[in-house]
């Protein structure tokens, strides 16, 4: 370890204390360096070491570190394997919430917590505010929203920030998945009615850490919900193309034709929102954060994942 990473949290008396859950999900591996670069004090816990759908394992895990804010990126995010684990996925996502946002009320600490776009139907043609009614398709959104009504029930100091279609350099995602595929394949076939703004993890980690700091400023008052989504909107096609054109400039590959197929073509066993489009305006104009444009980080991003 290099410079402030190498700074043990004993040595920074005076940094903010964070408790990070999921510390091992695509947003959690790139919260915890990048708080430690901050000079953010946090405990990074993954599920073996904090299972939050045990209560007791939370409110004793939480009390004894007395965090100043608490950062929830732990989730059940398998969508299609949660049509047949419900009870799985909404004791993750509904109840694991539930006793973070509990313990963090008894102690008042704020909590800020990730949710999906897939709280929506994806049925309307303009973009969703955070005050749109929900309309889950699967088990996987309405365990999601669950989760936030569960937070919103058991604590006033949160901030639920819905994203989409997360990538980065960590865990599964769609760039990883279709850089494999273009290297093994000459035709492949991607679902190009399907719209959405890919969003990078390490966008979300800026993010979130941007908000904790004005979550913990004093007369801080903006608890609620809000919305944070990479642009330009594009398919799940047009994303694959960026994808396969920005390894191009790198490397071969066997990949000769890029087919766009309708979502009936590619039977799954979770319905997904076709028009799932966030309205960013909250976050930027009342927090004063932009929603990031993927495009660059997508180009910094492929020279790292190529062999």
């Amino acid at each position: 370890m290099e410079g402030d990473d190498a700074i043990s949290n004993r040595e920074k008396p005076y940094a903010m204390k964070v408790l990070l859950t999921g510390a091992q999900g695509q947003v959690g591996q790139e919260i915890t360096p990048l708080a430690l670069r901050q000079g953010w004090q946090i405990l990074a816990l993954e599920r073996a070491a904090l299972d939050i759908t045990d209560p007791q394992a939370v409110r004793k895990t939480v009390t004894a570190f007395q965090p100043q804010i608490v950062l929830n990126c732990a989730a059940y995010t398998a969508v299609d394997l949660a049509e047949s684990q419900p009870q799985q996925a909404f004791a993750v996502n509904r109840d694991g919430a539930r006793h973070l946002a509990a313990t963090c009320a008894e102690i008042g600490c704020p909590l800020l917590h990730i949710s999906t776009d897939y709280v929506f139907d994806g049925t309307q043609s303009d973009p969703y505010p955070e005050t749109a009614p929900p309309g889950p398709l699967g088990v996987y959104g309405a365990s999601k929203w669950a989760g936030e009504e569960a937070i919103r029930a058991a604590w006033s100091n949160h901030l639920i920030v819905r994203v989409s279609w997360v990538f980065g350099f960590h865990g599964k995602n769609f760039v990883k998945t279709i850089l494999r595929l273009a290297a093994e394949r000459e035709t492949l076939a991607v679902v190009a009615d399907q719209y959405g703004g890919p969003t990078p993890a390490v966008a979300i980690a800026d993010m979130m850490l941007n908000l904790a700091r004005q979550a913990l400023a004093p007369g801080f008052g903006q608890w609620g919900t809000c919305h944070y989504q990479g642009w330009p909107v594009v398919s799940w096609h047009d994303f694959a193309q960026a994808i396969v054109a920005t390894a191009r400039e790198q490397t071969r590959l066997p990949l000769r034709e890029l087919r766009p197929i309708p979502t009936r073509d590619y039977p799954t066993p979770a319905q997904r929102p076709a028009h799932a489009i966030l309205d960013c305006q909250r976050i930027r104009d009342q927090l004063g954060i932009d929603p990031p444009d993927w495009r660059p980080i997508l180009n910094h991003l492929i020279p790292r994942l190529l062999p």
